[in-house]
């Protein structure tokens, strides 16, 4: 994750507030005699299988545990300092011995249960929680590559504030047709229903537009981790797109990630936003998630922000669509928007002016 502020200053605003739920379940930033220096890390598994999610401390105090398995409709619940920088990914497919260690089909880290390292192929949360000035900043990310759908969902600051509503700040990424829904998804039709801790008084934006052919195709054939090499028992011509052959779990490799080009990842000459712009990868990644960073300098269409001692739910397989909430905002069409502006702090602001970044 690559924090320029020039890029989305005008999208920081500050959240807070007490209690959400996502769909019946409660999940509450609990107090603690520690609770002013950590906040909860709450991972999720919605999807059919169990999953096992690794977690990478690159900055602070992470929790006690980087990686673990999950079996579906569970959740575990950790807890982070306010200082910590990190990933957290799912691993699928795992065997592993009884003192951890193995493999993993997709986002695999090093081989061991409890990572030292982020894992290869995967849809990352990212998370700078000491970014600036009581600002935490996170993201959903597919640059080094996609395996499975993920939202992010804010478990508001317990301490309290004003809070912009959460269907703009609670990003999802679904690139995987066996969990995309309808077009027409609407998760609001009953009363009192909620999805990612909003209701139809404050529904998230969905892309309508991923068709299921788009979802299962949408990873360039060079890029698949596993690609089909034979149809009908001849050797695919190995096109790119839709007129390749795609299997049903396709995990992707970004181009960074298999081919380790300068241009591609950004660094050496090319690690600056004039000399680097998004490719072949980038552009079916951010169609497929358009909250998601798709390449190294995606920073104003990827960077969410809450104040800081807020907490984060990690859901794996949420269902749905993928989210449009800054392109919408960008739009001006959220009714919100305007208090977005209202919650910009002066010190961001100035932070802008002069130019400060960050790099995770």
């Amino acid at each position: 994750m690559r924090l320029a502020l020039p890029f989305y200053a005008s999208q920081l605003f500050v959240l807070a507030d007490a209690i959400y739920h996502h769909h019946s379940r409660e999940i509450v930033a609990r107090e603690s005699p520690s609770s002013k220096s950590t906040v909860p890390l709450v991972i999720t598994n919605s999807c059919r299988d169990t999953i096992w999610p690794g977690i990478e401390t690159q900055g602070g105090d992470g929790p006690d545990s980087n990686g673990f398995e999950l079996q579906p409709a569970s959740q575990k619940n950790l807890s982070v300092a306010i200082n910590w920088n990190g990933r957290v990914w799912a691993r699928t497919n795992c065997t592993f011995d009884s003192i951890g260690t193995g493999s993993c089909g997709t986002g695999d880290c090093g081989g061991k249960l409890n990572c030292t390292g982020t894992g290869t192929a995967a849809t990352l949360a990212e998370f700078n929680l000491p970014a600036y000035e009581n600002q935490s900043f996170y993201d959903i990310s597919l640059v080094d590559g996609y395996n499975l759908p993920l939202a992010i969902q804010v478990i508001p600051n317990p301490h309290g504030g004003s809070a912009p509503p959460p269907n703009n700040t609670n990003p999802s990424c679904v690139g995987s047709v066996e969990y995309l829904a309808p077009s027409d998804f609407n998760p609001y039709s009953s009363p009192n229903q909620q999805f990612l801790g909003t209701s139809s008084s404050n529904p998230l934006p969905f892309d309508s537009d991923i068709s299921s052919r788009d979802a299962s195709t949408w990873c360039p054939y060079d890029l698949q981790q596993n690609p089909l090499k034979d149809i009908g028992g001849e050797r695919c011509p190995c096109l790119a797109g839709a007129d390749a052959a795609h299997p049903p779990f396709n995990p992707c490799l970004s181009a960074c990630s298999k081919y380790g080009d300068a241009k591609f990842c950004c660094v050496d000459k090319y690690d600056s936003a004039s000399n680097c712009g998004p490719n072949y990868y980038s552009e079916a990644a951010k169609r497929i998630c358009p909250d998601a960073y798709s390449y190294a300098y995606d920073d104003d269409k990827s960077t969410f922000a809450v104040s800081t001692g807020s907490g984060f739910e990690v859901v794996f397989c949420p269902g749905g669509r993928s989210t449009t909430i800054l392109k919408t905002l960008a739009m001006g069409n959220s009714a919100t928007s305007a208090a977005h502006k209202k919650y910009r702090t002066a010190d961001v602001r100035r932070a802008s002016d002069a130019g400060m970044s960050q790099k995770v």
